[in-house]
């Protein structure tokens, strides 16, 4: 019985630990995407927008609760079938999430962002179909961050034909 509860013990810490794994991944592509912002709150303002356009504050806590629920969602699928297809679509999402924001706003190419975001949004896509086949769950937790890079390339369109 006290080996039982040592495994079932390792294994709660193990689990614990790779969900900071995965909040550490999500970490270091917000941190790229970071720093790919940093000094652009002028550069966005005056860019040529949509009427639609958010605020440029709403960005931060907005990606802050979609990294929290990419992490989560990550995690949960782990604890069920480990490395997969399934993760490693999660992984290619979260690389082209990264790259996108220094495509953007670093380097100002907004037509090569925009064709960059809409591979973001497929890989997205796969994951939540992916997903979906091992943790209901774990594909809804991607669901809000699905529909805000559909908005986000949206704009991201309308800002590039604005500004060409």
């Amino acid at each position: 019985m006290e080996t039982a509860q040592k495994t079932g013990a390792n294994s709660a810490r193990r689990s614990w630990w790779a969900l900071v794994g995965f909040a550490a991944a999500v970490f270091v592509a917000a941190a790229i995407g970071g720093l790919g912002v940093q000094g652009t709150t002028d550069e966005y303002a005056n860019l040529r927008q949509p009427d639609w356009a958010p605020p440029s504050w709403l960005f931060g806590p907005v990606w802050s609760l979609l990294y929290v629920l990419i992490a989560v969602a990550g995690w949960l699928v782990w604890r069920r079938v480990g490395f997969s297809s399934a993760l490693w679509a999660w992984a290619a999402q979260l690389v082209l999430n990264a790259i996108w924001t220094p495509l953007f706003f670093g380097v100002g190419q907004y037509g090569l962002a925009f064709a960059e975001i809409v591979v973001m949004w497929l890989a997205i896509g796969l994951t939540v179909v992916l997903f979906a086949r091992v943790s209901r769950v774990a594909a809804a937790l991607m669901l809000p961050y699905w529909a805000w890079v559909t908005f986000a390339a949206a704009l991201n369109l309308s800002i590039w034909r604005l500004n060409s």
